[in-house]
C-alpha cells in the first residue's frame, strides 16, 4: 500500500477516536441517583444521597419534606417516600440556600407550600439555576425572621432562626411532639465547617448562634445533622463547643500575627475534639479573620 495512503488512514482513524471520545465525554451522566431512607422515631424518615439529609415527615394529610438535595434528586426523594406513604407531599422546609439543600425544589408542584428564613430567598434569587421564571414556584411561599410553626398538635414543626452561622439564613428545624431536631448545615458533621460569607455565614459570630440554639431550644433528643448520621442532642451541643474552641484558636492566631494558614496549620484543639475532621481549618481561618474586628 502506498505509504503516503497508510499515514493517511492512520491519522483519520486518530481524528475519529478522538472526536468519538469527545462525544462521550459530553453526554450527560447516566450514573443512577441512589437514595436511601432510615427510620428516626414514628412517622419521621431521613433521606440520604444526593446532597444533603432530607427529612420526611408523615401527617394525616401529607408528607413534609426539610430539604430537597440537588438538583434532579426529586424522583429519587419521592421513590424513598414511597416506600413509606402514598401520601402526597404538602410542605417543603429549606434549612438554607445551598443547592445540595433547595436543589429539587422545582421539581414538586407549586401547590406545595414552600418554608424557609426570609434569608432563603435573597440569596435564592442569586442562583443561576432558579433564574428561569419557570422555576418561579422553587422560591419560598412562606418566610419568617425569628420563630415560625409550621401546622399544629403533635405534627407542629417549629422552625428557629439564631442568626448567622453557616449562612445567615439557618433554621433549625424542631419536630416538637418527637423531640427530633434538623440542624441542616450549621451543623453539617463532625468538623470545620464550609462558613458561606457569600451568602452572609459569619466565622466569629457561629458559635454565639449555635449557642444561642442550645440555649433556647428544648426538649430535644436526637438531631439530624446536615450531611452526617442521626445523633443526639448532646453531640451538637458538643459541636457549638467545638466552635467556641476553633474561633477562639483563630482570634489567638491572628493578635499572634501568624498567618490564616500557619495559623491553621498550628491548630491545636482540646483532647475531647479529637474525633473531629479539621480539613476546613485554612478556610476557617480566613473566613474567621476576615469577620474579626
Amino acid at each position: 500500500m502506498n505509504r503516503t495512503l497508510v499515514l493517511s488512514s492512520i491519522v483519520v482513524v486518530g481524528v475519529v477516536a478522538v472526536a468519538g471520545r469527545a462525544l462521550v465525554a459530553q453526554q450527560p451522566s447516566a450514573e443512577p441517583k441512589v437514595a436511601g431512607i432510615e427510620k428516626v422515631k414514628d412517622n419521621l424518615y431521613m433521606v440520604t444521597g444526593g446532597g444533603g439529609n432530607t427529612a420526611v415527615f408523615v401527617t394525616a394529610n401529607g408528607v413534609v419534606l426539610v430539604d430537597t438535595k440537588l438538583a434532579d434528586w426529586g424522583q429519587a426523594i419521592m421513590d424513598q417516600v414511597k416506600t413509606v406513604t402514598d401520601k402526597p407531599v404538602t410542605h417543603i422546609i429549606n434549612t438554607h440556600t445551598h443547592g445540595d439543600h433547595v436543589g429539587s425544589n422545582d421539581f414538586f408542584p407549586a401547590s406545595v407550600e414552600i418554608v424557609a428564613h426570609a434569608n432563603v430567598t435573597k440569596s435564592m434569587e442569586k442562583m443561576p439555576q432558579f433564574a428561569d421564571p419557570a422555576k418561579k414556584h422553587a422560591f419560598p411561599d412562606k418566610t419568617y425572621t425569628d420563630k415560625l410553626t409550621v401546622l399544629e398538635g403533635n405534627e407542629a414543626i417549629d422552625l428557629y432562626y439564631f442568626g448567622p452561622a453557616h449562612t445567615n439564613g439557618d433554621s433549625f428545624v424542631v419536630f416538637r411532639a418527637l423531640r427530633v431536631m434538623h440542624s441542616g448545615d450549621a451543623f453539617a458533621a463532625k468538623g470545620t465547617p464550609f462558613i458561606d460569607r457569600n451568602n452572609g455565614g459569619n466565622g466569629v459570630v457561629y458559635p454565639e448562634t449555635l449557642a444561642k440554639a442550645a440555649a433556647g431550644i428544648t426538649d430535644v433528643d436526637t438531631v439530624i445533622p446536615g450531611h452526617s448520621p442521626v445523633t443526639t442532642w448532646a453531640a451538637f451541643v458538643e459541636y457549638g463547643e467545638f466552635m467556641k474552641a476553633l474561633v477562639a484558636a483563630a482570634t489567638e492566631a491572628k493578635k499572634a500575627g501568624k498567618s490564616a494558614e500557619d495559623g491553621a496549620a498550628a491548630l491545636k484543639l482540646p483532647e475531647q475534639f479529637k474525633d473531629y475532621t479539621v480539613a476546613r481549618a485554612k478556610d476557617n481561618f480566613t473566613a474567621i479573620y476576615a469577620d474579626l474586628p
